[in-house]
């Protein structure tokens, strides 16, 4: 598995400079299985390192650019009445890919966002009245616009919970970017990019990442984490239980990713902040005052006991 995290961060750090943390987040969430949401602003490379990705895997790769009429049939898809036979027949959606981006998914409705819910938690498709696996390995990688809300529909809690982690690519520094200019200035360079994995290599990885060992007092520190956050003065909800199991699997990946088979607490505090603070909702009082989620987190988890 060392090889395999090697080569597809070597593969994506050809096309997206600067962003070596946020490469190694997105692949721990790869090997975890777990579904992401990118939140900033257009232009900082979301849609890049989709594709990369999806290259560097050899996977079928699918981008819905979501709007406020696109409807679910539209992400998945439905059946075709030929009048010449006089017969249906089923067309597949864009939501059967192995990697699939929701591009800017908060401008579509609450109905249409509703309709990746079964497959990003089952990864099945329920289409008529019949249920379609979907290709596996199935990955979503979902964008919203955090600065613009015109036209916009928030994400539900329910659909917030099925993402693994939230991430923010941010903006490149100045001597990154001009990398970037360089690396654009007479051709695509996604052209350049070729499978380095197989998609039966990542699946047998996101198996192993199962197998990594987690002792009881990790298990129970995890818990206790998730649990301070259901009983915070300035939270109205906490972590579900969802949220503690991907928890549990994000911090699994992290410890693959760092070449070890068993989960240390660096693993689990590295991962909480992505995990856990997408998933928490501010009362009204902390609302206001402006009070920062991901901070919250990071203080929960020092003041927590951490297991020797």
């Amino acid at each position: 598995m060392d090889t395999m995290i090697t080569a597809l961060q070597a593969n994506l750090r050809q096309i997206i400079k600067g962003k070596d943390d946020r490469i190694d987040e997105l692949l721990t969430a790869l090997l975890a299985g777990g579904n992401v949401l990118l939140t900033d602003v257009p232009g900082v490379g979301k849609t890049t390192i989709a594709k990369a990705i999806a290259i560097s895997i050899g996977g079928v790769f699918h981008r819905i650019q979501f709007t406020p009429d696109l409807l679910p049939a539209d992400i998945l898809g439905g059946s075709i009445y030929n009048p010449r036979e006089g017969t249906f027949t089923f067309r597949q959606g864009p939501v059967f890919a192995n990697v699939l981006l929701a591009d800017e998914i908060n401008r579509a409705s609450p109905r249409t966002q509703s309709s990746l819910l079964e497959a990003m938690a089952e990864q099945t498709a329920s289409i008529e009245g019949t249920t379609y696996p979907l290709p596996q390995p199935f990955w979503v990688i979902a964008t919203q616009n955090p600065v613009e809300y015109h036209g916009t529909y928030p994400l539900p809690e329910a659909q917030l919970d099925r993402f693994a982690v939230q991430i923010e690519m941010g903006y490149p520094d100045m001597e990154q970017e001009q990398t970037i200019l360089s690396l654009h200035d007479d051709h695509d360079p996604l052209r350049d990019l070729f499978p380095v994995v197989s998609l039966q290599e990542l699946l047998e990885a996101q198996a192993a990442v199962r197998t990594t060992h987690v002792d009881e007092d990790l298990q129970r520190y995890i818990i206790a984490i998730v649990t301070e956050t259901r009983r915070h003065s300035k939270l109205q909800l906490g972590v579900s239980p969802r949220g503690s199991i991907l928890f549990y699997r994000m911090a699994q990946a992290q410890a693959r990713m760092n070449a070890r088979d068993h989960v240390t607490p660096d693993d689990i505090k590295a991962v909480a902040v992505p995990v856990l603070a997408h998933r928490l909702v501010l009362n009204t009082k902390s609302r206001y005052a402006g009070t920062s989620k991901e901070e919250i987190v990071a203080e929960l988890v020092d003041s927590i006991k951490v297991p020797h």
